[in-house]
């Protein structure tokens, strides 16, 4: 991975750039690679940035470095909230939205989350193995966010069909695998969608409101300011994406890592008041959302590392790579569930550091609470050693595993 600056990149050095990111089988030990050999690699179309003191300067830097407009083309016809807004315009809704996703206002939903684990937990126990992706990740937070919008189960097919149509549009419509228009089809009218039900679900709320999350959004109000109608479907628009998906993806990467670490395993069910700083440990190690979204620069920008970036130029930063900076870490490249102090951007890093991480770290130790708490033991199913992790945000797909009945 070369410092390229004012020449191209070559087609061949795009190309391993693109597949040295698109392989996520084993991510640790290529950042390793990628690092020692400069981590980094831009022209002035675009930046793929892995070191640690770089990634710091983008995120921390919103003058320099701006995040508007940088989720589009998912169907959505306007920037994400609070997601694709700069200071000040974010802070006025970071400061609306943080009470609502407090880590107290998180712990207020465990019992929820651990009613609706154990009766996932239930629906395959009793056979001795399941696919953890399908009949677990995938499921557990649309769930889980059903419970915050105080919809019944039966709803729980839509969510998950909305999901898929922005995310895994190929799950819809087949010809949405390499297809531009296919894909374009789908997430537009997954959109829609989207825009519709919850336009009408605010529209209910404002009338009869409930103790649920909408309605909260509807009635917070800081120095003057409410949350409008579009402020809300914008917000609901990148829970869909975000907050359906990630904790999913995140699921799979820490059952795939514990199905083959036995001795982890047993330190989670032998120690269970272990398993928010195993969260954390594991957070930092798997890094799911690797990816920060781009940011472009917005004038000319010498980077703490030396390089330059022009201005226009999308920047591209490595999440996992940072969470395995020996200046931050004793022995980063070993997992450790009793490492103090753990500082990993496993949720970014700065003012648009992840708005749902608390809601997330719930939902991941509760996981792991009650399914070590039922399943102490489990391993990959025999025949489903090799585990397939597919590109985008990291996860596994049919993680099949299996316990002594």
């Amino acid at each position: 991975m070369s410092q390229k600056h004012d020449q191209g990149l070559s087609r061949e050095e795009r190309h391993a750039l693109l597949q040295s990111v698109a392989d996520l089988s084993n991510p640790q030990e290529r950042y390793r690679q990628l690092l020692a050999d400069g981590g980094f690699m831009g022209d002035e179309r675009m930046v793929y940035n892995l070191q640690p003191e770089n990634t710091a300067f983008v995120l921390s830097n919103t003058d320099l470095f701006s995040s508007a407009n940088g989720v589009m083309g998912l169907g959505n016809i306007r920037p994400l909230i609070p997601l694709n807004l700069d200071p000040p315009s974010h802070t006025k809704y970071r400061t609306l939205l943080n009470p609502l996703f407090s880590p107290g206002r998180m712990a207020e939903q465990r019992d929820d989350f651990a009613v609706r684990a154990n009766a996932l937990i239930d629906g395959f126990i009793d056979q001795g193995e399941c696919n953890f992706t399908e009949d677990y990740a995938e499921i557990f937070p649309s769930s889980v966010f059903l419970g915050l919008l105080g919809l019944a189960e039966d709803k729980l097919n839509l969510f998950l069909g909305m999901r898929d149509g922005i995310l895994h549009p190929e799950r819809i419509d087949p010809e949405a695998v390499g297809g531009d228009e296919a894909v374009k089809r789908v997430r537009d009218a997954t959109a829609h969608q989207i825009y519709e039900y919850f336009g009408e679900l605010v529209d209910r709320r404002r009338v009869e409101p409930t103790d649920d999350i909408i309605s909260r959004f509807i009635e917070t109000e800081v120095d003057g300011y409410k949350l409008s109608r579009d402020d809300i479907l914008d917000i609901m628009f990148l829970f869909v994406i975000a907050g359906l998906d990630t904790v999913s993806d995140s699921l799979t990467c820490f059952y795939a890592y514990l199905a083959t670490h036995p001795d982890q395993q047993r330190t989670l069910v032998a120690v269970p008041e272990i398993i928010p700083s195993a969260v954390e440990e594991l957070l930092r190690w798997e890094t799911p959302v690797a990816i920060a979204f781009p940011r472009i620069a917005t004038q000319d920008v010498e980077l703490p590392g030396g390089q330059h970036v022009p201005k226009g130029c999308p920047v591209i930063v490595n999440l996992g790579a940072s969470n395995l900076d020996p200046t931050l870490f004793d022995e980063p490249y070993e997992v450790r569930f009793d490492r103090p102090r753990n500082r990993h951007i496993a949720f970014g890093k700065g003012v648009h550091r992840c708005l749902g991480s608390h809601l997330a770290r719930y939902e991941l130790a509760v996981t792991l609470t009650e399914w070590h708490r039922r399943i102490p033991e489990y391993r990959l199913k025999p025949g489903h050693e090799d585990l397939n992790y597919k590109p985008g945000i990291r996860h596994v797909q049919d993680l099949m595993l299996s316990w002594p009945g």
